[in-house]
């Protein structure tokens, strides 16, 4: 039996899946205002960034992973055009149901399907961008989801890798304090879940930090990479170019 980390248990992998989607099944109608209560607001200027370091031309092809409510599909389809296409993925039914609903009520209809990041089924050299915001952390298989990242990208195509990560060290124990104190307990209020919210603060000291991350991107086939620390390195953005 092959085991990984969820949070800071060991399971099954088989398992992993089946408590990941556990968890954003539980919070997804309230996704977005917990986003907004747990970075005071934050998560917009990172995406914000993003969405600038992407660079999108009009017309391009644009891969969203782990793409939830939309917010990132949203932001690339209205800088793509209509000669453009953004595809707005989740391996989660319940998150992407709540961020299709949303992009239709902006009056914007996408290609949007379930799939898994280690397994994409989309061919060789597709994509000009592919994203993936606040979701590689909670992928088995992180190495081979890079890779399968790599593959559907052309040649000078980007990725884009939103992802919690290692904070400065004078913000180390104050954020440690409020991810297992006040976390736990606004996700208790707002979901009525602190289990989901214990696990997302437990998932981040789990996740590669910047280093480790740029190098495991290297190793997937991207020939520069480079990161974006914001607030401290509360969140790092890490961008590979596919040679």
């Amino acid at each position: 039996m092959s085991t990984t980390h969820f949070g800071f248990q060991s399971v099954d992998e088989k398992e992993k899946a089946r408590r990941v989607r556990g968890v954003f099944d539980s919070v997804a109608s309230k996704y977005d205002l917990m986003n907004d209560l747990m970075s005071g607001g934050l998560h917009r200027a990172w995406k914000a960034y993003t969405v600038m370091v992407a660079n999108l031309q009009e017309g391009q092809q644009v891969l969203d992973i782990a793409g939830g409510t939309g917010d990132l599909s949203l932001a690339f389809a209205r800088k793509v055009g209509a000669s453009g296409r953004v595809v707005h993925t989740d391996i989660n039914e319940a998150m992407l149901r709540v961020g299709r609903n949303r992009l239709i009520d902006k009056g914007v209809v996408l290609p949007t399907l379930v799939c898994d990041a280690e397994q994409l089924p989309f061919p060789d050299q597709h994509f000009d961008l592919v994203s993936v915001a606040f979701g590689l952390r909670n992928m088995t298989h992180k190495d081979i989801a890079l890779r399968e990242m790599c593959r559907v990208l052309r040649p000078g195509g980007k990725l884009l890798v939103l992802e919690f990560s290692r904070v400065a060290q004078p913000l180390a124990k104050p954020y440690d304090w409020y991810s297992f104190n006040i976390l736990p307990r606004l996700g208790q209020l707002v979901t009525g879940d602190a289990d989901s919210y214990r696990y997302l603060a437990e998932s981040i000291r789990m996740h590669p930090g910047q280093e480790e991350l740029k190098a495991m991107m290297h190793e997937a086939g991207f020939g520069h990479v480079d990161y974006h620390n914001m607030t401290g390195g509360v969140v790092a953005l890490h961008v590979g170019i596919k040679c």
